[in-house]
């Protein structure tokens, strides 16, 4: 947890210097800074559920035609 917390530090950190560089401005900076991570955060988890809906197998139709449905078995 510690390791999670000093990055999560060292990100906003590096945000804040990056959107100060850019901008020159403390106070845009400062609201990139906190806007980010809660944007980063909702996309996140709209993500993860698209992804989660990949990973799931499709549900089987009971309706439709299975492969060789209404084929004759000949010998």
């Amino acid at each position: 947890m510690a390791k999670s917390a000093t990055f999560g530090v060292m990100h906003l950190g590096i945000a804040f210097g990056v959107s100060y560089g850019l901008t020159g401005s403390w106070q845009i900076a400062g609201a990139i800074t906190v806007v980010e991570p809660i944007v980063n955060t909702v996309a996140h988890y709209f993500f993860d559920r698209w992804w989660e809906g990949r990973q799931q197998p499709r549900e089987v139709r009971i309706d439709a035609p299975s492969p060789g449905y209404g084929a004759s078995v000949s010998a």
